[in-house]
């Protein structure tokens, strides 16, 4: 190989260098800002494939996909001075890659945490406002709706971040806090229970005293009925048994001795002493004591 190959390849080869170092590629999800010395010459480059002058121009590539940051979990006091702590985080979009990268210097962890300090003033802020029942349950979705509008205006003029959502995952009452809650809602809900014990052993009196008195009422009147009804009962006896005399009186009086008889010997060991001339044996020592 003559000295004429060696430097034709040698030149084929720094073309081929140059020529690389010339071109570089914007993916579909980045946008680019072109440096020369550090200096910007071109900013919010859009995908394809582009030229810059080598060993000149550096290229800065930005991810202006939907990116989120964690906050870790901090403590924030409510308007009733009411601790809790709160796990957050946030999705946000890189919107103006010049002011990003004059903001951050291109890197994104910084971003983030500059990023997560400012949700964390914010989320403060709006606790402060609020009390714990509302931040718990009530505006959450307004604290998260408007802490998200107030901090985009300022991520996008600050470090050309659009703040697209801040949302709370978590929010609990602090270990210190917790037992002592647990305690008094546990004495709150013994003294209801109390107070519902009382008062249904009030109302068991009452309904046990009412239905005593109804009871001792029904007795009264049932004992009134019965006694009536057995008055109408020996009238009506009485009268039936006058009747029968008046028809017959004879066997009225024979039939009426035999049952004081049966009563009155109905056992076999029953032993009666009376004078033979005594007027309750005349139908034993006579069939018709009426005709003699």
């Amino acid at each position: 190989m003559n000295s004429k190959s060696v430097v034709g390849i040698i030149a084929v080869l720094l073309v081929l260098l140059v020529g690389s170092k010339s071109l570089y590629i914007v993916s579909e999800w980045e946008r680019g800002v072109l440096l020369r010395f550090g200096e910007e010459v071109r900013t919010d480059i859009a995908p394809g494939l582009h030229v810059k002058i080598p060993f000149m121009d550096k290229v800065r590539k930005f991810d202006v996909r939907v990116l989120t940051v964690d906050s870790t979990t901090r403590r924030y006091l409510t308007v009733d001075k009411k601790p809790l702590e709160v796990d957050s985080f946030a999705a946000w979009q890189i919107v103006d890659v010049a002011r990003f990268y004059r903001a951050t210097s291109g890197d994104e962890a910084r971003a983030a945490s500059l990023l997560a300090a400012r949700i964390d003033n914010g989320l403060r802020d709006q606790f402060g406002r609020r009390t714990q029942h509302e931040v718990i349950s009530g505006e959450r979705d307004a604290l998260m709706r408007e802490l998200t509008q107030s901090l985009d205006q300022r991520t996008r003029q600050e470090f050309g971040i659009r703040l697209l959502d801040v949302r709370v995952k978590a929010i609990e009452l602090p270990v210190d806090v917790s037992s002592s809650v647990f305690e008094r809602m546990k004495a709150e809900r013994a003294k209801e229970a109390q107070d519902h014990r009382s008062r249904g052993n009030e109302l068991a009196e009452g309904i046990r005293a009412d239905a005593d008195r109804q009871r001792t009422v029904i007795l009264a009147e049932a004992f009134a009925e019965a006694e009536r009804t057995r008055g109408e009962g020996d009238a009506i006896a009485s009268q039936t048994y006058a009747q029968a005399f008046s028809q017959d009186r004879d066997f009225y009086e024979f039939y009426r001795s035999m049952q004081a008889y049966e009563n009155t010997f109905n056992n076999k060991g029953d032993i009666v002493v009376l004078d033979a001339q005594n007027e309750f044996l005349r139908y034993l020592k006579t069939p018709n004591p009426a005709r003699n």
